[in-house]
C-alpha cells in the first residue's frame, strides 16, 4: 500500500511510518518543510503528484496552550489543514485518516465517552480540531476521522513521553491528579492508524489503549514503579492550581465502542503499553 504521513517529525508521524514500513507499504513521510497542509493548492498538488492510496494526518498545531494567543495559526493546521487533505484525497480517490483529540469534550461526564456523545469544545485548540472533524468530513465523507488521546510515546516531547528519562535523572516530578484521560501508546496507535487506512470505514471512531483510564499521576507512579523508583518522588497536584491559559476538560476517557462494534480487537491495556514504552 502506498501511504503518505504528513508531520513527519512528529511522534505519532514516526510510529505511524515505522509501522507501515513494517508491513511492506511504501511511505512517503512529508514534514511542514514538504507539505504544509494549510495551503490548499500545495495540498493538491503534492497528493495529485504522490499519488497515494491512503493518507494518514499527523500535522496538528498542537500547543493547547499556545492556541489561546495564537487562534488563526492553531485554525489553519487543525481546521483548513485536514479539510484541504479531504479535498485532496477525494481528488485522487485516496483515503484519509486525520487525527483529532479527546478534548472535544468538555469533559463533564465522569464516565467514558463514545463516539455519538455529543462535543462541546472549550478552548481555542479544542475548537479548532473539532472544526477540522467537519470539514474534513464535508470535504469527502470517506473520510476516517480518529480520536485519540493522552498519547506518549518515544522521541515524544509531551509531559508522559518524558516521564521516565525525567525519574532516571533523578528529578523529582509534579502531576495532575485530578483530570482523568485514556492514555494512548503512540505504537499502538500507529497499528490502528494503518488498519484504518485499509478499511472501508467512515466517520469518526475512538481510538485510546484498553483500561480504565488513569490520572496523569497514576500514570507517573506507574512508571515509577517499572523503574523501581520511589513514588515519593512524584507530587500530586491539582489541575486548577498550574493556572495554565487554556481550559480542558476535567475527564475526557474515550471508550471505543465503534470500533468494537465492528470487530476490531481491543488494543492492549494501557499498563501494559506504558511497561512496553518504559522497558524498550
Amino acid at each position: 500500500m502506498k501511504i503518505l504521513v504528513t508531520g513527519a517529525n512528529g511522534m505519532v508521524a514516526r510510529a505511524a511510518a515505522e509501522f507501515c514500513r513494517s508491513s511492506g507499504d511504501e511511505v512517503i513521510a512529508l514534514d511542514r518543510r514538504s507539505l504544509d497542509i494549510s495551503n490548499r493548492d500545495s495540498v493538491i498538488e503534492v497528493v495529485g503528484i504522490n499519488t497515494p492510496e491512503a493518507i494518514i494526518n499527523c500535522a496538528a498545531f498542537t500547543d493547547v496552550d499556545g492556541a489561546e494567543s495564537n487562534e488563526i495559526a492553531a485554525y489553519t493546521a487543525n481546521s483548513d489543514g485536514p479539510a484541504n487533505l479531504a479535498a485532496a484525497a477525494k481528488a485522487c480517490s485516496a483515503k484519509l485518516v486525520t487525527i483529532s483529540t479527546d478534548y472535544v469534550f468538555d469533559g463533564l461526564f465522569e464516565g467514558f465517552y463514545t463516539e455519538d456523545a455529543a462535543p462541546a469544545p472549550l478552548g481555542v485548540y479544542a475548537k479548532t480540531k473539532y472544526d477540522g472533524e467537519l470539514r474534513a468530513a464535508q470535504e469527502d465523507p470517506d473520510s476516517v476521522i480518529v480520536r485519540s488521546g493522552w498519547i506518549y510515546g518515544h522521541g515524544g516531547t509531551n509531559f508522559l513521553s518524558v516521564i521516565p528519562e525525567l525519574l532516571k535523572a533523578g528529578k523529582h516530578i509534579t502531576a495532575i491528579s485530578d483530570s482523568f484521560g485514556t492514555p494512548t501508546f503512540a505504537g499502538d496507535l500507529a497499528r490502528r492508524l494503518r488498519e484504518l487506512a485499509a478499511s472501508d470505514i467512515r466517520g469518526v471512531v475512538h481510538v485510546t489503549n484498553a483500561g480504565e483510564g488513569s490520572t496523569y499521576y497514576g500514570v507517573a507512579c506507574e512508571i515509577a514503579d517499572l523503574l523501581g523508583i520511589e513514588r515519593s518522588r512524584i507530587t500530586p497536584i491539582s489541575d486548577g492550581d498550574l493556572k495554565r491559559p487554556a481550559p480542558r476538560p476535567h475527564s475526557s476517557k474515550l471508550a471505543t465502542k465503534r470500533l468494537a462494534e465492528l470487530g476490531f480487537d481491543e488494543l492492549p491495556d494501557w499498563r501494559d503499553a506504558l511497561a512496553r514504552f518504559v522497558k524498550a
